[in-house]
């Protein structure tokens, strides 16, 4: 096999244990690469160039390193961004996006931006959405529809897009929500394990009601469920999300808290459904987060929850997503083909 390998002017050969599964981003000592003769004179494969420029959006500084502990550039930010486009895109599609910002990388200062009216080019698209709590009573915010959008959010060092469970409509009002998400946040002393765990719970008992959940990593400490649904009134979606997340907490007191307190976190998963709430917004699929690495709130399978047993085992870092989309591709597509009906509980 090295010698056919080495006729074809192959610098390697992959050998593998047969049962030994492919776990993209890591190392394991059951896949072993063997060089042939050919690798000595192999020219290492050329780094394709990176753009600049994206259509109408220019990239400035793109060697400015926002996150030093991995020396991820402006321009990496942006090869991920185009990376994932086109399975990013449809999620947010419609939806106002809130930007996070670190113009001077990770390490220091974030702010939240909305209203996007002053600085944001005519050819970004945005929506007046309504900012209770806020400076104003509405804000333009941006919707980001395409590659040029990305990369415009991309050179303001926009980390982080969040977004609603909704989307706005053809003449710019909201639209009813159509996502219900479980946000699942450990509490001092629980890792996303414990998420996982809660995770399955939800989803058995959504299976009872005939419904389908569909699960993602946050890119953070945590996990979320997405459940595609239609339904008549706003407030349905938090109804439901807080009805279910209350009887996980009466059931296992010690380990589920429905109640964002801080202090009643302690030791136990919080399963947050006030972010059903139609000003609140969660991280967009595939957004990078502003931590330490740049890791990527993530789609992933039931039967990665199910096999999750250190808080290792779901996280999901650039650098891995594209062997994961051409292993998966959008694991969250259902999100847009099945809509469900939400039962009443309790």
């Amino acid at each position: 096999m090295l010698a056919a390998a080495e006729g074809q002017g192959l610098p390697h050969v992959v050998a593998k244990d047969p049962d030994s599964p492919y776990e993209p981003g890591r190392r394991s000592a059951r896949w072993v690469q063997v060089d042939t003769a050919a690798a000595a004179t192999a020219a290492p494969a050329p780094r394709p160039e990176r753009a600049d420029r994206v259509g109408r959006a220019t990239l400035s500084n793109p060697a400015k390193v926002l996150y030093p502990l991995t020396g991820t550039t402006k321009a990496d930010v942006l090869e991920h961004y185009l990376a994932v486009a086109e399975v990013m895109l449809p999620h947010l599609r419609d939806r106002p996006v809130t930007l996070v910002r670190w113009p001077d990388g990770v390490e220091r200062s974030s702010f939240f931006e909305k209203n996007v009216s002053r600085h944001a080019p005519r050819w970004i698209r945005t929506a007046r959405v309504g900012t209770p709590g806020g400076r104003s009573e509405k804000a333009d915010f941006p919707l980001i529809d395409d590659v040029e959008g990305l990369a415009w959010a991309a050179n303001l060092a926009a980390l982080e897009l969040h977004v609603p469970q909704w989307r706005v409509g053809p003449r710019g009002g909201h639209q009813l929500p159509d996502l219900v998400v479980f946000d699942l946040d450990p509490g001092e002393g629980t890792t996303v394990v414990d998420c996982a765990r809660v995770a399955e719970r939800i989803a058995d008992r959504l299976a009872e009601d005939g419904l389908r959940a569909y699960p993602r990593t946050s890119g953070g400490k945590g996990l979320q469920l997405y459940l595609p649904v239609t339904v008549a009134r706003a407030e349905r979606t938090s109804e439901f999300a807080k009805a279910l997340a209350e009887e996980l907490a009466r059931e296992t007191p010690g380990r589920v808290t429905a109640v964002m307190a801080k202090a009643r976190r302690r030791g136990k998963v919080f399963v947050d459904w006030s972010q059903n709430n139609p000003h609140k917004t969660t991280i967009a699929s595939y957004s990078l987060r502003g931590r330490a690495r740049p890791t990527v709130a993530t789609p992933i399978t039931w039967d990665e929850v199910r096999s999750c047993r250190r808080p290792d085992d779901l996280v999901f870092t650039a650098s891995d997503l594209p062997a994961r989309l051409a292993a998966h591709g959008d694991l969250l597509a259902p999100l847009f083909t099945e809509p469900q009906r939400l039962p009443r509980r309790g």
